[in-house]
């Protein structure tokens, strides 16, 4: 009976060591099914799991433009066990709402994912072929030029936004509930231009139904590049929108380190690569210390569109 004690103590010490991951873990996208950023989980959670030999299970958590799942992930425990796989909206949300928690110092960033530009795109008869000419079309007539996105504070409508202050511009925006109906009015020539994602215009700039004026990346897409950057004519312009993963505050060293190094090495799979390209996404991958750094970029540079376009929530 003596051993007892000694025996129970060895027990729950061995317990206490056993490796991470001991049981299934919850990777929380705040947004509905069916996505891109769903859809990158979906691609990336089953080599995951082999890779940790557990289960990783996808919580579709929307609401609040993210903030909802966001928050969930925020105030878990920081133990591994709810990660947070989460778009630039991110980022815009940060530098639009009063948030819960703070984007920057209440999460641990892992690892930038890939990232995705967007693209200006024209309705065929409107009379401008570049940047140049559209810079030059809304100087001559201000105020003409209406250009929609998906809604007040997407990141298409602050890339819009941030080319009306670097170019000089006064373009309008008009914002509409989702990407699909603002692509229905610039094809039906409602509006003269629309801010939209890669994947949707490159098929469109493709059949010659709008007219690509500029992709919003630092280089040209490989996927249509006979369109110019907006960088070409207004330099330093770029706006990119980037998934990535996250865990709560305080979340190991190692375990994060652990992740980190998973997620580069799943990146740079054949096959998850053809499938996020094939998104229109670019994998990227990288040190924490860097997807931290993007991060506090784009929160500074987005909240300072919102101040000088004066841009309110729901506005």
């Amino acid at each position: 009976m003596a051993l007892l004690p000694g025996l129970l103590i060895t027990a729950g010490t061995a317990c206490a060591q056993q490796p991470y991951p001991t049981k299934p873990i919850r990777l929380i996208v705040p947004f509905p099914p069916g996505g891109q950023t769903d859809i990158v989980a979906r691609v990336l959670a089953p080599k995951l799991s082999d890779a940790f030999r557990q289960t990783i299970v996808i919580d579709n958590r929307a609401g609040g433009g993210g903030a909802i799942g966001t928050e969930t992930m925020v105030r878990a425990n920081p133990d591994g066990y709810t990660l947070l796989l989460v778009a630039a909206g991110y980022a815009t949300n940060a530098a639009l709402y009063k948030l819960p928690y703070d984007p920057v110092t209440d999460v641990s960033p892992i690892a930038l994912v890939g990232e995705s530009g967007f693209a200006i795109v024209a309705h065929p008869s409107v009379a401008v072929m570049n940047v140049k000419e559209l810079i030059a079309y809304d100087k001559a007539q201000p105020g003409k030029l209406n250009f929609g996105t998906g809604g007040t504070g997407t990141s298409t409508h602050f890339a819009a936004e941030l080319f009306n202050q670097m170019a000089g511009t006064r373009m309008t925006h008009v914002p509409y509930k989702g990407a699909g109906p603002a692509l229905i009015d610039v094809l039906g020539g409602q509006i003269q231009l629309n801010f939209g994602a890669m994947p949707t215009m490159v098929s469109q700039i493709k059949s010659g139904r709008l007219r690509g004026i500029a992709v919003t990346t630092a280089k040209r897409s490989a996927t249509v590049p006979d369109v110019p950057t907006v960088a070409e004519a207004v330099p330093g312009y770029e706006a990119v929108g980037w998934v990535g993963v996250f865990g709560p505050k305080a979340l190991p060293k190692e375990i994060l380190a652990r992740w980190n190094s998973e997620i580069n090495r799943v990146l740079q799979l054949p096959d998850v690569r053809e499938r996020l390209a094939s998104d229109g996404m670019e994998p990227v991958g990288g040190t924490p210390e860097n997807f931290r750094a993007l991060l506090k970029r784009d929160v500074a540079k987005w909240q300072k569109v919102v101040k000088v376009a004066g841009i309110r929530p729901g506005g």
